[in-house]
């Protein structure tokens, strides 16, 4: 039986189109293999959202190989989209497919893989305007979330972004589609699905905006029996009344909203060319803790932004502190070569970056904590996802906080109500809350 390997940088879309992928190579009779083993084939799924990024997707297509010479490496995701020359010149790559024709992926390594040069099988992303289906079963697994991405592509092109140039113009999934395989999810026990995309909140625009991400969600709780219904990230002048309301008042909604600011400074954000105001996301974030009590915000930060003075960042310091967020992925800017900001002045030292990410972080990791906190002494659940070293199970709250509980009977994709006892500095403990 030959064997696969799978290799993952990235976003939760990347992960999806892994899992896509793994299942494409397991129904074609493959059995997969850790990426230690000597699989036949190695595929490595990349990512381009930082220089970071594209250096550890070269370091792990060079090591996969140094580690079994003779497996075949299929090099896909968003740098093989945006650079597949320079992927062609690393020695042993067998394939590039880059953010499209994944659905193809079992029959091109079977055409291609025994070529002594890379077949690179990218084409211009641009020339795409619908949503890639993949058709993929979901394995079996002890797995008690998904992800289910609806929509690929942006057309927002921020001044720092590459992802438009790798996964082109927007394309959202159709209502039917994202229906039946979220019917496969429940039939197969999951408890909790995610709706992903790379730009979640514009669901719908091109498909005449006959429906949005609210409907996509309404379908969910009406034609499925999914526990949970998590959104990912969505701009924050794209959240609708009606999906508040959603949120709001139906408990299988998780009330978590991952709304990235970017910048706390309105100089900033207009050069990076965002399309909102520094005041529009202040005054929202009230407004919907206010709707929607114990409501988890997390964002996403980028500090060192060219043009960024001491100053500026000082703005973005105290829109922080006051904002209080309950989880913050801080980064330092990334220059992209073929985004706006490239070509800015004023690049920020790389020294510079690291001082403000280390301050960023320490502030958003005490927002952290003490968003957790507020929980000790009250009752949740937790959907238990993997067991600890300590024989306890941990898992994640509807408000996406972590937490672990100890006690019997208890295996991964259980939903067990929860008395929160403590906070041990990265995660909640609690204790069952045993039923009747």
């Amino acid at each position: 039986m030959k064997t696969v390997s799978f290799l993952t940088l990235g976003c939760k879309v990347n992960q999806y189109d892994t899992d896509a992928m793994r299942s494409l190579f397991l129904a074609r009779g493959y059995e997969e293999v850790s990426a230690k083993d000597k699989a036949d084939i190695c595929v490595i799924n990349t990512c381009s959202v930082t220089h970071i990024g594209e250096r550890k997707s070269r370091q792990m297509i060079r090591r996969a190989k140094r580690l079994n010479p003779q497996t075949k490496i299929i090099v896909t995701g968003c740098y093989a989209q945006l650079d597949p020359k320079t992927i062609q010149q690393i020695d042993g790559v067998n394939l590039i497919i880059g953010t499209q024709d994944r659905a193809k992926v079992v029959d091109l390594i079977e055409a291609y893989g025994s070529s002594s040069q890379a077949h690179n099988a990218v084409h211009d992303i641009f020339e795409t305007s619908q949503f890639e289906e993949l058709n993929w079963a979901h394995p079996a697994s002890n797995r008690a979330r998904s992800y289910l991405k609806i929509q690929e592509g942006c057309n927002n092109y921020c001044a720092f972004c590459i992802i438009p140039y790798t996964r082109g113009k927007l394309k959202s999934r159709g209502v039917e589609d994202i229906y039946h395989e979220a019917r496969r999810l429940d039939e197969q026990g999951f408890k909790e699905v995610v709706l992903t995309g790379i730009h979640l909140g514009n669901y719908g625009v091109d498909l005449g905006r006959q429906v949005d991400l609210a409907d996509v969600v309404k379908m969910l709780l009406e034609r499925t029996h999914i526990s949970r219904i998590r959104l990912g990230s969505i701009e924050s002048v794209e959240i609708s009344e009606e999906l508040v309301n959603l949120i709001a008042t139906n408990e299988r909604v998780c009330p978590h909203l991952h709304l990235p600011l970017q910048s706390g400074s309105e100089e900033i954000l207009r050069k990076m060319r965002r399309h909102y105001h520094l005041q529009e996301y202040v005054d929202l974030i009230p407004s919907l803790r206010a709707r929607i009590p114990n409501l988890a915000v997390t964002t996403d930060l980028i500090v060192g932004f060219p043009g960024e003075t001491a100053e500026l960042f000082t703005e973005t310091m105290a829109t922080l502190k006051k904002l209080r967020f309950a989880g913050v992925h801080v980064f330092p800017y990334s220059k992209r070569n073929g985004t706006a900001a490239a070509k800015f002045p004023d690049q920020v030292p790389e020294a510079v970056k690291k001082e403000r990410v280390h301050a960023a972080e320490k502030v958003a990791e005490q927002t952290a904590t003490d968003y957790r906190r507020s929980f000790i002494g009250k009752t949740t659940n937790v959907l238990l996802e993997q067991q600890t070293e300590d024989g306890a199970w941990k898992g994640f709250t509807p408000h996406y906080c972590q937490l672990k509980i100890k006690g019997e009977g208890l295996k991964a994709g259980m939903i067990c109500s929860t008395r929160v006892v403590s906070d041990d500095g990265t995660m909640l403990i609690g204790e069952r809350i045993e039923e009747g």
